[in-house]
């Protein structure tokens, strides 16, 4: 994949382990959405997946139609290390934006704040997390409920329930979309935690 300013951006983060949002971990909000999924054929991918915690929670629960995205090769190659046994083939250093596929589940791992918040950005994030997924397919995952700063290098990039709806509601239905009740102590109050059907 060619060098781009945000592959840079994220690359630098890793290799100076200046990664204030890995807790090194599933976070429980997606820990526990995982295992109430009955369906392990379904196909999954993790956009911007970082170090893929919840890729590796879903691997060892048995569901082995797991793709892991990130725009950053350096995690990726981490994620390798730690599981072996998990195919190359489903590691994508990719482009987002320029990844084609049909998922039955995408998991957001706030991954939408990572973006610089422009309605341009956010539009075409929810445009293109609509074309991956299958018909009725589910985007589910956990949105920053944190003020929008004006700072544009000030990452993560948050926002509100009524802002993100903005931009989801125009390609998905919300089957839930509401503050987390089980946010790791450090991001209690700071999580929203949303089911999405493609409309």
């Amino acid at each position: 994949m060619k060098k781009n300013k945000e592959q840079e951006y994220w690359s630098q983060h890793y290799l100076k382990e200046n990664m204030g949002w890995d807790i090194g971990y599933p976070s429980t909000p997606l820990k526990e959405y995982i295992e109430q999924l009955k369906d392990k054929n379904i196909s999954i991918l993790i956009p911007g997946a970082g170090n893929a915690y919840e890729a590796e929670y879903l691997w060892q629960q048995g569901f082995r139609n797991v793709c892991v995205m990130d725009i950053s090769d350096i995690p990726l190659k981490q994620f390798q290390k730690r599981n072996l046994d998990f195919p190359k083939s489903q590691l994508l250093h990719a482009d987002f934006f320029k990844h084609e596929g049909q998922y039955d589940l995408i998991l957001e791992q706030t991954f939408f704040c990572s973006f610089v918040p422009t309605d341009e950005n956010r539009n075409r994030y929810a445009k293109h997390m609509a074309k991956l997924l299958k018909p009725k397919g589910k985007l589910v995952g956990v949105w920053f409920d944190i003020p929008l700063t004006r700072d544009i290098e000030k990452r993560p990039f948050g926002g509100n329930k009524n802002l993100y709806i903005n931009y989801l509601g125009s390609h998905f239905e919300t089957i839930t979309f509401e503050r987390c009740y089980n946010s790791i102590p450090p991001r209690m109050g700071n999580e929203l935690f949303g089911i999405f059907t493609k409309s």
